[in-house]
């Protein structure tokens, strides 16, 4: 028997207009979560691998939503991950600690040569460091890996 190629195939089923294809990260979330169901006993092994064909087969994500049909979501992680930054926000980030070294280098600097009884940058050594972490948590990232699924598959 021949095998069967593209090229020897049918032409393939056209789409909807509105139907978005599954990307491969998609069909292996949707495979790992009846994994898991199989695992806990909520899937028959028969019923996990019927599924998890048709996940691979899938060609949209409405093809992957009712595999997921009957199953429980997988809890919320409390802090979910977060993407890396942005080369942009990298780069901004590295010359706001570069001046906040600066200036508290300046900072000691002026409090060593100076009459100042107590360490005086203390105050604006904190609010310096508050500021930069405040950056840091609050700078521009590219999307996280739980972001990039659907709701739907999530």
């Amino acid at each position: 028997m021949a095998a069967t190629t593209p090229a020897t195939q049918g032409p393939a089923t056209p789409l909807r207009s509105d139907a978005v294809l599954a990307s491969d990260s998609e069909r292996e979330h949707v495979t790992a979560r009846l994994r898991t169901a199989a695992a806990e006993g909520r899937l028959t092994l028969a019923e996990s691998d019927e599924r998890q064909a048709a996940a691979y087969a899938a060609r949209t994500r409405d093809e992957l939503v009712p595999l997921l049909a009957g199953l429980p979501r997988p809890p919320r992680p409390r802090h979910p991950r977060r993407g890396p930054l942005t080369p942009r926000a990298r780069r901004n980030l590295r010359i706001h600690a570069g001046v906040t070294v600066v200036v508290l280098l300046l900072l000691v600097l002026g409090a060593g040569l100076g009459p100042a009884p107590l360490f005086a940058p203390i105050g604006p050594a904190f609010w310096l460091g508050l500021i930069l972490f405040v950056h840091s948590r609050r700078a521009e990232r590219e999307v996280s890996p739980d972001e990039e699924l659907p709701e739907e598959l999530r």
